[in-house]
């Protein structure tokens, strides 16, 4: 069974590893991405200490298999980040990327007007997924974005 739930603290290695996995797959296992991340390792603790941030895990049969979180970008101009979205290769093209996304935009919309990402060219799926889902692609980073070595950028609005 599939299940889509908050993050709880014994969830921090499990995905850390999910994440380490796809970063390594895709090139992205350096500076400038989420490879370097401090809150990678205590991804709870990162996602529960503020009321606009929140982090989702999908869990098969009792095993963590990816996970999703949303975090203020730009409070000002009312715009999150959707980040760390990564699945295990398991469990990849079943839908269930979708049902993630669904609830971390649902989040969003509570709190924010747009939602923006930062991604890898190399991630090509991902990137198809992003525009199947209301993202159009930037030419360019948002200002402020910590992810240097990014070279893909989507954005959405997040309609009331």
């Amino acid at each position: 069974m599939i299940t889509i739930r908050p993050i709880e603290r014994r969830d921090n290695a499990a995905i850390e590893g999910i994440i380490r996995e796809c970063l390594i797959e895709f090139g992205g296992n350096r500076e400038g991405l989420a490879w370097a991340d401090d809150s990678l390792h205590d991804l709870y603790t990162y996602y529960n200490s503020a009321a606009n941030r929140a982090y989702w895990i999908i869990e098969v049969d009792g095993q963590v298999l990816g996970g999703c979180g949303i975090a203020a970008f730009d409070e000002a101009q009312q715009i999150c980040e959707l980040q760390k979205m990564y699945l295990s290769a398991a469990i990849r093209g079943q839908g269930v990327a979708a049902k993630l996304l669904d609830t971390a935009l649902a989040f969003a919309k509570q709190h924010y007007r747009k939602c923006y990402l930062e991604t890898l060219l190399t991630m090509q799926a991902a990137g198809r997924f992003y525009v199947k889902h209301g993202f159009g692609q930037m030419d360019g980073p948002l200002a402020g974005s910590e992810h240097y070595a990014c070279d893909a950028w989507y954005i959405r609005d997040l309609p009331i």
